[in-house]
C-alpha cells in the first residue's frame, strides 16, 4: 500500500491553513515595524506567526490526519477473526486501521450518509481508500444513524468509533452508547477515539478546538462507557487523542 495514494477528505484549510495564518501574521509584522518602528506590536505578531507555522507542523507531522490510523491497542480483538462495526466511518481511517491489523476481521462501515453533511466523505471516498489497501473485500457499507443502529442485538464481535461520538449532543451521545452496547455480543469490546484537549491541541488549534467537537476530558469519556454498561478494560493517551476500550 502507497499511503501517498489514500485521500482521507481533510482539504487544505485543515492542513496548511496555518502556513497562511503564519504568513499573514509575519507580513503584519513586518508593516508594523516599517511603519511605527514599534517593537512590541511587531514581536507580537512575529510570536504569532511562529506559533502558527509550530502549528502546521504539529497537524502535518504529529496527527498526520491525512495517514492512515495507527494499530488498535493490543488487547483488541485479538481472536484471529470477528465482525466489527465502524460507528461514523467517514472516509474509513478507522475501517483501514482494523481491517489492515486484524487480518482475519471483517468491518460494517456505518455513517448517516444520507444526512448530506458529510460532503465528499461518503462510501465512494472510503471504499477507494480500503482499494488502496487491498482491503475492501472484507468490507460493507451501511447507511444509518448511531443512535438507532439498524442491527439486530449481539451482531458484533467488537466495535470501533474514531472522533465520530464526541460530535453528538449530550443525550445524543449517551443514545450512542446505549446501541452500541445492544448490539455488541456478551464479552465483545468497544475502542472510542475522541481528541483529547492536552498541550498539543491547544498549541495547534487554539479556541478552534471547539469546532471539532466536545470540549471533555477522558474522566467525562470513561463515565459515559461505564454509564452505559460497559468496563473500562483499558485507556491511554497519544499526541491530540484519548482512547478507551470498553468490554461488554
Amino acid at each position: 500500500m502507497n499511503p501517498s495514494d489514500l485521500d482521507f477528505g481533510y482539504t487544505w484549510p485543515w492542513t496548511h491553513g496555518h502556513l497562511v495564518l503564519a504568513a499573514l501574521l509575519g507580513a503584519l509584522s513586518l508593516l508594523v515595524w516599517a511603519r511605527t518602528r514599534s517593537r512590541w506590536g511587531a514581536g507580537a505578531l512575529a510570536a504569532g506567526a511562529i506559533w502558527m507555522l509550530a502549528g502546521f507542523l504539529i497537524v502535518r507531522y504529529v496527527f498526520a490526519a491525512n495517514a492512515p490510523l495507527p494499530p488498535p491497542p493490543g488487547a483488541f480483538l485479538q481472536s484471529p477473526g470477528g465482525r466489527v462495526l465502524d460507528l461514523g466511518s467517514g472516509s474509513g481511517r478507522a475501517a483501514l486501521m482494523v481491517l489492515s491489523n486484524r487480518p482475519g476481521t471483517t468491518v460494517v462501515a456505518l455513517d448517516n450518509w444520507s444526512a448530506g453533511y458529510i460532503d465528499a466523505n461518503g462510501p465512494a471516498r472510503l471504499m477507494a481508500n480500503l482499494r488502496v489497501a487491498r482491503v475492501d473485500h472484507r468490507a460493507e457499507v451501511r447507511d444509518g444513524d448511531m443512535r438507532a443502529l439498524p442491527f439486530d442485538a449481539s451482531s458484533f464481535d467488537a466495535i470501533v468509533s474514531t472522533y465520530a461520538i464526541a460530535h453528538l449532543d449530550e443525550q445524543g451521545i449517551r443514545q450512542a452508547l446505549a446501541e452500541a452496547r445492544r448490539v455488541l455480543r456478551p464479552g465483545g469490546q468497544l475502542l472510542v477515539l475522541v481528541m483529547n484537549h492536552d498541550l498539543w491541541v491547544t498549541a495547534a488549534y487554539g479556541p478552534l478546538y471547539g469546532l471539532h467537537g466536545r470540549r471533555t476530558t477522558p474522566s467525562y469519556w470513561r463515565a459515559q462507557l461505564v454509564g452505559a454498561g460497559f468496563r473500562v478494560i483499558e485507556e491511554g493517551t497519544s499526541p491530540g487523542t484519548a482512547y478507551f476500550l470498553g468490554g461488554g
